[in-house]
This record gives structure tokens, C-alpha cells and sequence, in this order.
């Protein structure tokens, strides 16, 4: 049975019951929608909102008030502009906005600073958002499949990053400002145009690199304790005196149940470290690019 369909500026038949349940989300992922209803902006209370893969083209100015959301997925649709006001969400944690038109981000995206996960992968981005640089919490940040060609110098600035997704990008050599990322743990440059690499032992904290799909005869220097995807990386790690790490899923399921798995993925240790996502209706299929 189909769900029931409701005018554009109406709740969808079930929302009440899917709010009923005390958890203050909203699941509109698949349904056909322009715009995002009027009412949901109205439920100020609301934590979670998921409008995944709608066709959406469009977000009003009103979704600022929405002062208690924390996760807001809108990955799979039609956006080219975000509004100013998705800058003034003062408690968004994880932001999903890949697989969609965006060629630039507002000036105001830097007021986003509870912000922890950025997922912008599959858009048109051809500079990096500068706005970006001034969210110091951030910590997890998809930039995978869109037109970057360098990054800022002032990258470092951004001193909470854990993970950094740059695979399908236009790089065609290693950016300078990687190698002052001293903290980063997962590094993924997948499918660019890199024909080497410097010496990667300043990045002192990192536990994943990969350079898969670029044309380079062999894998970078890098820290023993560094797990290696690419030409050479098995060969590489063969050489080390410690038995090769098991591989960690790179790119895991888009969305996490509870802030546990998401620091489990950016900055946590142990058996679980970087393991996937608990299944969840949420956890929606990743979007080419983020297999394992």
C-alpha cells in the first residue's frame, strides 16, 4: 500500500504517529516533495528530519526554526542554493547534504559551529567552501566526487578534523596544507590525478590513507601503523615488522544511530573502531564512491 500523499504545505498522514513515539523525528525520505511542507517547520521541538532522496529543489527560509534539530539529512535531491537561514540551527550535529547541485555554501554556514559531520559528497563544489575553515568542531568531512582541484592554506585552522573524504576530486598534486593536519586519522584521495606523494610521517595521528586509482608507481612514506589502499600497499605493509592491521571499512553507511558510532568512526579505538553503522532505515545505501 502507497503512502498517502499530502498537499505541499501539509504534514504527511503518518507524521503524527511517527512524532508519537517520543523520539522527535520525521521520516520523509522517498516521498516526492518540491519543497519541504510549511508545518514541518513548524514543529519546534523536532530533532531529527529526514528528507533523503525526495527530489527536493528547494528549502524555506523557516527552517530556522527548527532550533532543536540535531541531525538534518537532505542527500539525494535537487539543491542548488541553501537558504540562509539552515545557518542559524544552533544545535545541528550532522549535516547530509551529498548527491545534490550545490556549487558553493553561504557565507553564514560558518554560524553552524555545534557542527561534528558535514556530508557534501556529489556536488559541483570547484573551490573549498570557505566558510568551512571556521567550524573548529567539525570532525568528519565528505567531500568526496565533486571538482576540487586545491585546498586553502588555511586548511590547519580546522583542528577538530578526524576524517577527510576527497576521492573523485581533480587533484593533480598532493595539497601542501594536508601535511599540517596533524591529527587527522582517516585520509581517503582515492581516484584523482596524483602522481606522487611527500613523506606522510608529520601526519602523526593518521590510521587510514588511501590513494587508490591515481597514477603513482607506489604507495607514500607513511608511519607503520598507517593502513595503506593502494598500488603497492600490500606489498608495503608485507614488509612491516607488526602483522598488517585489519581493514577498517573506509567509508562507512551514511548515517549513525547515536554519537557512539560516529566517534567510534572519527576519533574512537578498539575492536569497533571505523566498523559500520548499526542497520538502521536511516543508514540509507552510500552513493557511488563510499563502498568499502
Amino acid at each position: 500500500m502507497g503512502i498517502a500523499e499530502s498537499t505541499p504545505d501539509e504534514l504527511p498522514s503518518d507524521a503524527e504517529e511517527q512524532l508519537r513515539s517520543g523520539e522527535q523525528q520525521l521520516e520523509l525520505s522517498g516521498r516526492r516533495l518540491r519543497r519541504l511542507p510549511s508545518a514541518v517547520c513548524a514543529l519546534s521541538r523536532l530533532q531529527k528530519l529526514y528528507v533523503s532522496g525526495t527530489g527536493l529543489r528547494e528549502l524555506p527560509e523557516e527552517i530556522e526554526e527548527l532550533r532543536e534539530l540535531r541531525i538534518l539529512a537532505l542527500d539525494f535531491n535537487k539543491l542548488e542554493r541553501l537558504p540562509d537561514g539552515l545557518c542559524r540551527l544552533p544545535r545541528l550535529t550532522r549535516l547530509y547534504l551529498g548527491g545534490n547541485r550545490l556549487l558553493a555554501l553561504p557565507p553564514d554556514f560558518a554560524q553552524l559551529q555545534s557542527l561534528r559531520c558535514l556530508w557534501i559528497e556529489g556536488n559541483f563544489l570547484r573551490r573549498f567552501p570557505r566558510p568551512l575553515l571556521r567550524l573548529v568542531a567539525l570532525q568528519s568531512l565528505q567531500m568526496g566526487d565533486n571538482r576540487l582541484r586545491a585546498l586553502p592554506a588555511e586548511l590547519p585552522r580546522m583542528t577538530g578534523l578526524r576524517g577527510l573524504w576527497l576521492y573523485g576530486n581533480r587533484f593533480e598534486e598532493f595539497p601542501p596544507a594536508l601535511l599540517r593536519m596533524g591529527r587527522l586519522h582517516i585520509l581517503d584521495l582515492d581516484r584523482n590525478r596524483l602522481g606522487g606523494f611527500p613523506d606522510l610521517h608529520p601526519l602523526r595521528a593518521l590510521r587510514v590513507f588511501s590513494y587508490d586509482h591515481n597514477p603513482v608507481t607506489g604507495p607514500p612514506r607513511v608511519a607503520d601503523t598507517v593502513f595503506l589502499v593502494g598500488e603497492g600497499a600490500v606489498e608495503r605493509m608485507a614488509e612491516r615488522d607488526e602483522p598488517i592491521p585489519r581493514p577498517p571499512p573506509r567509508r562507512p553507511a551514511r548515517a549513525f544511530e547515536d554519537e557512539e558510532e560516529e566517534d567510534l568512526l572519527i576519533g574512537g579505538t578498539g575492536p569497533r573502531a571505523l566498523g559500520p553503522a548499526r542497520d538502521s532505515l536511516r543508514a540509507l545505501e552510500a552513493p557511488p564512491g563510499l563502498g568499502t
